[in-house]
């Protein structure tokens, strides 16, 4: 409720609802208390239904109670701090949908893809505060010297681009969402802005709506969810630098730019992700608390979208409603919170790189590594291919995507739709990561590695005289097994399949599901 003195004063205003109440103090001073003797005092900038806040200015006390020894009294001790933004959760779940994904596709995409060296930063490492020497020289070598960035938007035709095909690649893959750069640092945007004016995919270089004719080929052909990634600043933009330089006391960047280009993006191709980016600067220069507002509460993908944790400086990893913390953010045990292991199959770029190797991508067992440990732990895993500026996603990324794509066909059970088990990695088989279907109660046990000796040691379950285990991908003949000696454990035979047979030499990982388990 609003703090005494602070009361809002409404005209007109009626409350048929207790949500009435809160929705009168927005923009006003609260006072919330929480369990454990936690306060917490600011001011009201956004709520939802569920009584999750996002309040500014934030002071929260901490109050200890100790008894003295001698009295027996209680002794009340206070300890505060400020905060400037605080995401108030309370029992506001994560839509299920996303939960339930597990796998997605990253697209970068953008005037980058023309040049296609080094990375999809090729413009901060030729004229940023820092140029790479090797850009330098590239750009010397093959273009005249009066070469500017924008030439290369020119260049950016996307002549071969079929959306309908990538639709259908993503789909054979097995993911479940895609999310496409909207906009990257270079402030290029893949749809007719109307904050980005000659400097968009409608006005130059391939003179169409790349965003919008992918978006309409993901929902006509698929049931992928579509989502997008938007840069919050630009690196060359003057408004940005010039609020910058006004240690971001100023606001007109985001004010003329970035705000204008989210609503726009949201109201014209309703995502349901939004994965921010280039934060670089604190959340309230960014406004982030009004926009999210605005999105979980009035949007028209209020009831799906999901946000990540990049909306200003050190509000990643701490709020949003998935953390990706880092760029290939995989910590190898159980996170608290939902998150997402963004990786690039290219190990060296998110953009396409002409001079790429073939040992720079990553080969299919590397790729189903990363997201079987990070389903274990409890994540989802965002897979990144960098077309080109022809508009293909090159046979090498596809390859691995269609390999993917068989491999979650008979596998698909131990991922989606699951949870993370009382164990993640085995406690003896350091090559074994486990998954739980909360419906079925059958646990996955997920083999990186064939067993050398015909039988597989797992030293966390612990079996009951029910307990079955099957081998997806194979018929449904329960395979043999007996109790280790230890307390827990199973040992599973597993000689009926022979490794050098070339159906097990293609799985690549294998997914046993452990049925009735004891523990």
């Amino acid at each position: 409720m609003a703090e005494d003195g602070d009361q809002p004063v409404i005209q007109g205003s009626t409350i048929e609802e207790p949500l009435d109440l809160v929705r009168l103090s927005l923009d006003e001073k609260v006072c919330v208390k929480m369990r454990n003797e936690r306060e917490l005092r600011g001011r009201l900038h956004a709520f939802d239904q569920h009584l999750n806040m996002i309040l500014g200015e934030v002071e929260e006390t901490v109050t200890t109670i100790e008894i003295d020894e001698e009295t027996f009294e209680e002794i009340y001790r206070p300890s505060k701090r400020q905060i400037p933004m605080l995401f108030v959760r309370d029992k506001h779940p994560l839509p299920q949908w996303y939960d339930d994904a597990k796998i997605g596709i990253f697209i970068h995409w953008g005037v980058f893809s023309v040049p296609s060296f080094v990375s999809e930063w090729f413009e901060w490492y030729w004229k940023g505060t820092q140029p790479v020497q090797a850009v330098v020289d590239f750009i010397n070598k093959n273009y005249p010297p009066d070469w500017t960035y924008a030439d290369f938007a020119n260049q950016f035709h996307a002549e071969f681009f079929e959306p309908d095909e990538w639709a259908d690649l993503f789909a054979n893959s097995g993911s479940k969402y895609v999310v496409l750069t909207s906009k990257h640092h270079e402030g290029f945007t893949l749809w007719p802005s109307k904050y980005s004016w000659n400097w968009n995919a409608m006005d130059v270089g391939p003179h169409r709506d790349l965003l919008g004719d992918l978006a309409r080929s993901i929902r006509n052909r698929t049931d992928l969810k579509f989502g997008l990634y938007h840069s919050f600043f630009e690196w060359f933009n003057p408004l940005y630098n010039e609020d910058a330089k006004n240690q971001f006391q100023t606001s007109k960047f985001v004010q003329q730019k970035t705000l204008p280009e989210l609503y726009e993006l949201v109201l014209n191709y309703k995502p349901e992700i939004i994965w921010s980016d280039g934060d670089a600067g604190p959340d309230w220069y960014w406004n982030s608390t009004n926009f999210i507002a605005w999105l979980y509460n009035e949007s028209p993908v209020k009831d799906t979208v999901v946000v990540n944790d990049r909306f200003g400086t050190d509000i990643a990893c701490h709020h949003g409603d998935f953390y990706t913390c880092e760029d290939r953010y995989n910590p190898g045990k159980l996170v608290n919170h939902k998150w997402e292991n963004c990786l690039t199959l290219d190990k060296h770029s998110w953009g396409f790189r002409r001079e790429a190797k073939i040992s720079d991508y990553l080969t299919i067992d590397e790729l189903l590594s990363e997201i079987i440990s990070s389903v274990s732990c409890g994540g989802n895993v965002l897979i990144n291919v960098g077309p080109t500026s022809y508009g293909k996603i090159v046979p090498i990324m596809q390859e691995r995507l269609l390999q993917l794509g068989r491999w979650l066909n008979i596998n698909g059970e131990a991922i989606y739709n699951t949870r993370p088990w009382t164990y993640q990695n085995d406690t003896q088989n350091a090559n074994v990561w486990y998954t739980m279907n909360p419906k079925t109660t059958f646990v996955y046990a997920l083999a990186l590695k064939w067993p050398v000796d015909s039988q597989l040691v797992l030293g966390a379950p612990t079996p009951s005289s029910s307990t079955k285990v099957y081998l997806l991908g194979y018929d449904d003949t329960p395979l043999n097994w007996v109790s280790s000696e230890k307390e827990q454990g199973i040992i599973i035979d597993v000689s009926t399949f022979m490794y050098g047979n070339s159906t097990n030499q293609e799985a690549h990982a294998w997914a046993f599901r452990l049925e009735k388990l004891a523990v």
